[in-house]
């Protein structure tokens, strides 16, 4: 299983001397198996970046499928230009959660219709089919996806990948308890023994604590979801867009001092950042 980052902020894409090492686009991973179609985790402004006639024939059309986690803007804000919606021929299914009033697909009608877009959603040549999920078992080719429910802001989900030999678990956007002192039982089932999980870490405690009920998560959280979930890898994710790559260094290091390296390695996600995951005998 290939696992390729393409957007690795939160909020809003950035773009500076100061963050292109790490990257300053938003939500999106590609995850791949040979002779099946790619995956793709989000659909932020890293999508269209991702290659999608990478390992297909010259003139079969494009297929996938897209695990969207919420209908934030940095999760959803590439769909509409990620070129191969474009091309008559087309399908790409996106499943996500239902929304509180209405279906996902309404969710994504509303954002890809003037006055936001030029063309409404209905008019897109490619074929986008949409499926709700809130806590599921999915087949999708030979993966296998579990959903289940993540505490954040508005209706959010998280995905366990199986396929290919490896396991992944991407938690985008994790909204940590007051006490940082708990870890909600669906995400540790998401997370429970995986070979990579990526999972954000978009604050400081100092801003965690400035901003307590904005649906995110400290890095030292991330690194303890990990530790408890028994993840062998963790990638630190969605990282505020306000961070240098030095800033982000930083706290690599700090990560992996709180992790100890006896059972989690910690690395931190950036754009082009390509990893083989397959379990360990």
């Amino acid at each position: 299983m290939q696992v390729t980052f393409h957007g690795v902020r939160g909020s809003f894409p950035c773009s500076s001397p100061l963050n292109r090492r790490y990257g300053g686009n938003t939500a999106s991973v590609s995850v791949e198996v040979s002779g099946e179609p790619p995956l793709l985790l989000d659909l932020g402004t890293g999508v269209p970046q991702f290659d999608d006639s990478r390992g297909r024939p010259t003139g079969e059309p494009f297929r996938a499928v897209a695990l969207v986690t919420h209908l934030h803007l940095d999760h959803v804000l590439g769909l509409p230009f990620f070129a191969p919606v474009h091309q008559a021929g087309t399908q790409l299914d996106i499943y996500g959660p239902r929304q509180e009033a209405g279906t996902l697909r309404d969710g994504f009608a509303g954002l890809v219709e003037p006055p936001y877009f030029p063309l409404p959603l209905n008019e897109i040549l490619g074929d986008i089919r949409f499926h709700d999920v809130w806590h599921d078992e999915l087949e999708i080719g030979s993966a296998k996806v579990s959903v289940r429910p993540v505490p954040h802001v508005g209706p959010t989900v998280g995905y366990r990948v199986e396929w290919g030999g490896g396991t992944l678990a991407y938690i985008s956007d994790h909204q940590a308890p007051p006490g940082l002192d708990s870890i909600d039982a669906g995400v540790l089932e998401l997370c429970a023994g995986v070979d990579l999980l990526v999972h954000e870490a978009q604050y400081t405690r100092a801003e965690y604590a400035a901003k307590p009920n904005w649906g995110h998560c400290t890095v030292d959280y991330a690194v303890r979801v990990a530790r408890e979930a028994g993840a062998r890898t963790l990638c630190l994710y969605h990282h505020d867009p306000w961070r240098t790559d030095d800033d982000l260094d930083a706290l690599v290091v700090e990560a992996r001092a709180q992790a100890g390296g006896a059972t989690t390695e910690v690395m931190a996600a950036a754009e082009g950042l390509s990893l083989t995951v397959v379990t360990r005998g």
